[in-house]
C-alpha cells in the first residue's frame, strides 16, 4: 500500500512539474514612418516570414493563396494594422495602437499639402500620394473639403500597380 501511495504522489508531483508559465509574446512598440514607409522599419513589400519574425504577436496571417482573401497577409486586429503581403500594402485603421510620424488619423482633408504636396490621384472619399518609397492612400469619413482621415494605406507599389482590397 505505501509503494502504490508513493508511486501516486511521484506521478502528482511529476505532473505538476511538467506544467509550465507561459508568457504572453511581446511586441515592440509600433512605429509607423508615414514618409518612408515602414513599420518599425519593416515595408510592405516584406514576407509573412520577415514581419512574423519582428512581430511575433500577430493575431492571425493567411497564406497567400489564389482563394485567400486579399491575397494574404499578417494581422494584428488589435492594433487595428494589417499588412496585405501579396498585394505589398499596410493598412492602417482609425482605432491604430502605436505611434506615426506624422498624426495622419482625425487631420482635416486638404491639410497635409506642406507635409505631402498634391495629391497624384483624387476620390470623393480618398486621395493617394505619390511618395519616395510608392504610394499613400488617405481615406476621409466624408467626401469633400469637410472630411478628415479614418485611415489610411501605404504600399511600395506605384498608383497604377496597386491594388488594394475592397
Amino acid at each position: 500500500m505505501k509503494q502504490l501511495l508513493s508511486v501516486a504522489f511521484f506521478m502528482s508531483i511529476l505532473s505538476v512539474g511538467m506544467g509550465q508559465l507561459k508568457a504572453k509574446v511581446k511586441c515592440p512598440d509600433l512605429y509607423v514612418d508615414v514618409l518612408n514607409g515602414t513599420v518599425n522599419d519593416i515595408k510592405p513589400s516584406f514576407t509573412q516570414n520577415e514581419i512574423k519574425e519582428k512581430f511575433p504577436c500577430f493575431t492571425s496571417a493567411e497564406d497567400e493563396s489564389e482563394s485567400a482573401k486579399c491575397g494574404g497577409g499578417v494581422f494584428f486586429k488589435d492594433k487595428d494594422l494589417f499588412f496585405y503581403t501579396r498585394r505589398k500594402y499596410v493598412e492602417v485603421g482609425p482605432k491604430f495602437v502605436g505611434k506615426t510620424s506624422l498624426p495622419l488619423l482625425g487631420t482635416k482633408r486638404g491639410s497635409l499639402f506642406t507635409k505631402l504636396g498634391n495629391a497624384k490621384v483624387k476620390d470623393d472619399l480618398w486621395d493617394a500620394y505619390e511618395m519616395q518609397y510608392g504610394t499613400l492612400v488617405l481615406h476621409y469619413d466624408v467626401a469633400g473639403a469637410g472630411g478628415r482621415v479614418k485611415f489610411f494605406q501605404f504600399s511600395t507599389l506605384g498608383t497604377d500597380e496597386l491594388n488594394l482590397c475592397q
